[in-house]
């Protein structure tokens, strides 16, 4: 996987990550995973703003133009 990454000039996973955050995108995990997998906000990579459930999402993301879910 890793070898075709390379050939599409895809970032490893934790730049893609750092990327997206500076770009100035949120980012946030699933409340019902965190839950499921008994998960902390701790657990997560820095840049994971919150732990949310999806009503929280959507309500986030009310008139974005672009939601990747």
């Amino acid at each position: 996987m890793k070898k075709t990454m390379d050939k599409l000039d895809i970032p490893p996973v934790p730049e893609f990550i750092e990327l997206i955050y500076d770009a100035g995108c949120k980012l946030y995990a699933c409340k019902a995973t965190v839950d499921m997998f008994k998960l902390k906000k701790e657990d997560f990579c820095p840049q994971v703003d919150s732990i949310i459930t999806v009503g929280d999402f959507y309500e986030i993301a009310a008139g974005g133009l672009i939601i990747f879910t």
